[in-house]
């Protein structure tokens, strides 16, 4: 079974034709300098909620919370994930 990596559910073609009408509406020089800004702001983003972790993890292990816990718990929901994805994948029908 040969599956397709879509991002949010968008087609290849439906990309293009986004693409398309973005060069459209803003030009293509303009294209850049949004892109720039858009990924300014999602980097600024990634780095403060990545500060709110770190703070909180500071925070829980200054005040005696044990933290190894929370790593123990992914791992398990990894690994359900996993079984599932692997039942999912043989139930799954094909397109």
């Amino acid at each position: 079974m040969i599956q397709q990596a879509t991002f949010l559910f968008i087609s290849g073609a439906e990309i293009a034709f986004i693409l398309f009408i973005a060069i459209m509406v803003f030009g293509a020089d303009k294209l850049p300098e949004i892109a720039r800004g858009l990924g300014k702001g999602m980097r600024t983003i990634k780095n403060a909620t990545n500060d709110i972790k770190h703070e909180i993890t500071k925070g829980a292990e200054n005040s005696g919370i044990d933290t190894s816990m929370v790593s123990d718990i992914k791992k398990e929901i990894d690994s359900v994930k996993d079984d599932v994805e692997d039942f999912a994948g043989s139930v799954k029908r094909q397109k």
